[in-house]
């Protein structure tokens, strides 16, 4: 594996699951992989957990992580081509990742959607502008369109806390007062179709996600209906897809509660807005996974540097 960008990357899914167990169970058993290996962690926007979980996975393989945010300590980054940079740019990515590969065996990018320019968002400009000019693999820490970290943690996290051979995962939208971006339900999705369960989406209609990612998954316009007899139900907000970065609904019936969830696990990426996205009574209670997810993202991460390691020469 070159890069790790998307859960397409991913080549069995169940496989990685079952190292990254394994990795949990014994997080320093490759410490000396990434010993003099350094990665360099670039947020061009905010992080806690995937900036901490990084962190910590490069430290149990042995590297040095060094941390930037970008877009309040870097020049200005151009990424287009043949652009006179006459303006507020000072540096092109030409020789931004060219430079930074220098300094760094992995380098790993965040960097998020515009939510007004669908085109420019799909071309996901600033993450493969990375893997076009840098000389080192690179990690997705969520792009415009993906967050395959937490695609891989969310599988993890199902596999771990699962009772059953095939068990029934809900994909549910919540209302919020702000447009999300769709890169961690997209890659929800994808990470879920390459699982063995029984999927289902449920949202309001109007927010209807990229047709290329969802397939042939099945959508319920009926909340409660989608989320019936659900062992895992994963609750994420998102904005328009077709009316890209629009919110057409801010339906507080679409609120997770306890009557809702019934026996289910619920699950979310966190950060997550109480009693907007879910009530107390959900989050604070014994179905909720919310922490342990966090937990995860630790293994998830330190599983794919642990690949790009071993393919570096």
């Amino acid at each position: 594996m070159k890069n790790y960008t998307s859960i397409h990357d991913i080549d069995n899914i169940q496989s990685w699951i079952e190292e990254a167990k394994a990795l949990k169970a014994n997080p320093l058993k490759h410490i000396e992989l990434g010993k003099h290996k350094t990665l360099g962690l670039l947020f061009f926007n905010s992080s806690l957990r995937t900036r901490l979980s990084t962190q910590k996975a490069a430290l149990n393989l042995g590297m040095d992580p060094i941390v930037m945010n970008v877009s309040g300590d870097a020049w200005g980054i151009e990424f287009g081509d043949g652009t006179v940079m006459n303006g507020n740019t000072a540096e092109h990515i030409k020789e931004a990742a060219a430079v930074v590969s220098q300094y760094c065996d992995i380098i790993a990018v965040r960097a998020f959607p515009t939510l007004t320019d669908k085109e420019k968002d799909e071309s996901e400009q600033v993450l493969k502008s990375f893997v076009k000019y840098a000389s080192v693999p690179i990690v997705n820490m969520e792009s415009a369109t993906g967050h395959p970290l937490q695609g891989l943690t969310d599988a993890i996290t199902i596999s771990e806390q699962t009772q059953k051979t095939k068990p029934k995962v809900v994909l549910s939208w919540a209302p919020h007062i702000k447009a999300l971006p769709h890169a961690v339900a997209n890659s929800f999705i994808q990470s879920m179709r390459k699982m063995d369960v029984e999927f289902v989406i449920t949202h309001p209609e109007g927010y209807e996600l990229n047709p290329e990612i969802i397939g042939d998954t099945p959508v319920n316009y009926n909340q409660e209906e989608a989320m019936k007899d659900a062992d895992f139900v994963y609750v994420k907000n998102w904005s328009s897809y077709n009316d890209y970065g629009k919110i057409l609904n801010t339906d507080p019936n679409w609120m997770i509660t306890n009557k809702k969830l019934g026996a289910a696990k619920f699950m979310h990426c966190l950060p997550v807005r109480r009693n907007v996205i879910v009530e107390d009574a959900v989050l604070d209670g014994e179905n909720s996974l919310v922490i342990e997810q966090a937990n995860n993202r630790t293994y998830a991460a330190q599983l794919v540097l642990k690949k790009l390691l071993e393919g570096i020469k």
